[in-house]
């Protein structure tokens, strides 16, 4: 058994894949997860079950379906009833997730990047072979709470297996904002996560980006994206009578909130918009604005979206994504000398000023330009004023 743990935990050996996580015909829960002989695992069930009464979206359900799944496979590797486990159990998810390589970042094609490489047009580092450090601290999260969750039902384990930070009450209290921010120590297992500022697109390589869209609707949609700073799925899901027209807007379902509110967009985006449903024809109520062109009537999903993004960036030799429009988005609008950076949280929806704060950085090709200008300036000559002999004045100033 020792052995398998070690194996487990340096990465030598490959979880089995057993098990799977399938839709349910259930609002609760939408998802469910099953076990090797294709039977629903009582105990996920009801902790994914309480996670959509309590307002989780599906897409929520499905990722800690997900989580529970991977850590339900630890556990049947290693022999251990779920209600058995500690911490030994979690440092071997851990350690493999550290190690072992993720089959969503798996390359099939040749012409791809190499893992972890850095794309010299845009500076962005591609996805490495492995689990993020994000990643692995929300596997954390999930089984902490699935814990949690049956601890206070009477049906687990009083002691969580996932060691929690002592401190973590401290960091979650009410504090003045005029207050320091607090630093504590991260709770043992979890990841160091590197602050990273966000990417936008420079002005010449958004040029580039919207010159390589091949239609108004993607034209439409790169003006609204970049104009508005909504986020991918959330301009995917609005519909015709989601377009104030006159008022220059366009309602959005918000991630968070769920709630629908207004964001602005350019006038371009509403003229490339008039443009794309000129040709397309206006949808009925209730159908998605944003339709596929080819093939069978449809909505345009984030999938066929991204698509259209990546065959650009094999044109740009670029890896920009779609994220990267709210990025320049945010930048532009924070960046520009007319608008307060409340204004600009207002546009983007964030729910912390801090958040909004961190556009407030220098572009990277400014800091190019001003350092290229610096290194090939001249340097300046000492003059001294007339009457003064120089051997006199480096007998007494040196140099």
């Amino acid at each position: 058994m020792q052995s398998v743990r070690t194996e487990l935990r340096e990465g030598r050996v490959d979880l089995r894949r057993v098990g799977s996580v399938v839709a349910t015909d259930q609002a609760f829960p939408p998802w469910t997860v099953l076990d090797s002989s294709g039977m629903p695992i009582g105990v996920v069930v009801d902790y994914l079950r309480s996670l959509a009464l309590g307002s989780s979206s599906p897409s929520t359900c499905r990722s800690y379906a997900y989580d529970l799944l991977r850590w339900f496979r630890v556990l049947w590797q290693l022999g251990i009833a779920w209600d058995r486990a500690t911490v030994s159990e979690v440092e071997c998810l851990v350690g493999w997730m550290r190690t072992a390589s993720n089959p969503q970042r798996e390359r099939r094609s040749p012409d791809s990047p190499p893992p972890g490489s850095v794309n010299l047009r845009t500076g962005k580092q591609t996805l490495g072979p492995g689990y993020a450090a994000r990643t692995i601290n929300h596997a954390l999260t999930v089984i902490s709470g699935f814990y949690e969750f049956h601890a206070g039902s009477g049906a687990g384990p009083v002691v969580n297996p996932v060691p929690a930070s002592k401190d973590r009450r401290a960091e979650l209290s009410h504090r003045s904002p005029m207050e320091a921010p607090i630093h504590v120590r991260r709770a043992r297992l979890r990841q160091r996560v590197p602050k990273r500022l966000p990417r936008s697109l420079p002005d010449l390589m958004w040029d580039e980006l919207f010159e390589a869209m091949k239609n108004d609707r993607d034209r439409a949609l790169l003006s609204c994206y970049v104009s508005s700073g909504a986020r991918a799925e959330e301009l995917l899901g609005i519909e015709i009578g989601d377009i104030d027209w006159a008022g220059q807007q366009i309602y959005v379902v918000s991630k968070g909130t769920k709630a629908r509110e207004p964001v602005p967009a350019s006038p371009d985006a509403f003229r490339y918009l008039a443009a794309y449903l000129s040709q397309a024809g206006v949808p009925k109520a209730g159908e998605k604005l944003w339709r596929a062109l080819r093939g069978d009537p449809r909505p345009l999903t984030y999938s066929a979206m991204r698509r259209v993004l990546q065959r650009a960036n094999a044109k740009l030799q670029t890896n920009w994504t779609l994220h990267d429009l709210r990025h320049t988005a945010a930048t532009r609008m924070a960046n520009d000398p007319k608008m307060t950076l409340p204004e600009v949280q207002r546009v983007m929806r964030h729910a912390k000023l801090d958040t909004t704060g961190i556009y407030l950085t220098v572009r990277l090709e400014e800091m190019t330009e001003k350092l290229q200008d610096f290194y090939t300036r001249p340097r300046q000559v000492p003059k001294f004023a007339p009457g003064y002999d120089p051997e006199d004045v480096r007998a007494v100033f040196g140099g």
